[in-house]
């Protein structure tokens, strides 16, 4: 552990965690479901600052900042900055996060997630403190089973109940259309419309594609096994699917997680054409 420094203002992009492929392969006994997933992280998410302050307190803006219910101290943000004092030995951190909620909540794509993710790699910085990276992950663990994998968003492999973290193949470069209706999804309704919990596995992956279009033709013999549960729940997922699936220039289309965004690939540079094509066709959506 290295020494404190004086702290200083730091911020950082959380960025969207998409399932590109999700396999749930079976269930522990504690009700933790076991699942293989490929993940990815676009260039577009939540916005997180840090800085001093007399006090811990947490100030969130945003498009979306008024869905986040609840008491604040439940959200995750601050509960990173709690358990990272405990664990840098810093004495009750007195900062100022400001969180800018661009995602949609419980939409599938990992906001929270990845909020308390960076939390914890910002409060490194801003505290001088550099953990071990066990350390860490096991922080990020107790903040949620998907928090490990955002706290370094970079294409990767997810096993177990998600801690369980190996990188995943070169993937090619392309463009990634995220669309969300605007509908909440429950996790757990979708979880209880599940009818099988115990699926195949990925298949072997190999070490880099050579096109997008082998790396899509991948992806078709892959699967989200929440996909259809949480059509069941959400119509609408359906519908923004067969919308996303149908517009020339998607190369394939799926649903993050348990819903209920919906992504999009496509050559890269195409992402904001065809983003501007499907709100003009769309637009009493």
């Amino acid at each position: 552990m290295s020494a404190l420094r004086r702290a200083a203002p730091a911020a950082g992009l959380a960025r969207a965690k998409v399932n590109l492929a999700l396999h749930i392969t079976g269930q522990r006994p504690d009700g933790y479901h076991l699942l293989e997933s490929l993940v990815v992280f676009p260039q577009i998410g939540d916005r997180l600052s840090v800085e001093a302050s007399d006090k811990l307190e947490l100030l969130i803006d945003g498009p979306f900042a008024h869905d986040l219910d609840g008491p604040t101290e439940d959200n995750l943000v601050l509960k990173a900055v709690s358990l990272f004092a405990e664990a840098a030995d810093t004495g009750p951190l007195k900062v100022k996060m400001t969180l800018s909620k661009r995602l949609p909540v419980a939409s599938g794509i990992g906001g929270g997630s990845s909020d308390a993710a960076t939390a914890l790699r910002l409060l490194e910085d801003h505290t001088g403190v550099c953990l071990a990276d066990d350390r860490l992950h096991e922080i990020a663990l107790k903040l949620g089973a998907d928090v490990p994998v955002c706290l370094a968003p970079q294409p990767q492999l997810m096993r177990g109940i998600g801690g369980d973290i190996s990188p995943a193949p070169q993937i090619p470069e392309c463009g990634m259309v995220l669309v969300n209706p605007r509908v909440g999804v429950s996790t757990p309704a979708v979880f209880k419309s599940l009818k099988n919990r115990k699926n195949a596995a990925l298949q072997a992956l190999p070490d880099s594609f050579e096109t997008l279009s082998e790396f899509t033709g991948l992806l078709t013999r892959c699967r989200n096994d929440l996909q259809q549960p949480a059509i069941d729940v959400c119509p609408e997922i359906g519908a923004v699917l067969a919308a996303l699936g149908a517009q020339d220039g998607i190369m394939f289309a799926r649903m993050s997680g348990s819903g209920a965004t919906v992504f999009g690939l496509c050559e890269a540079g195409r992402e904001l054409e065809l983003e501007r094509l499907l709100r003009a066709r769309h637009a009493d959506r």
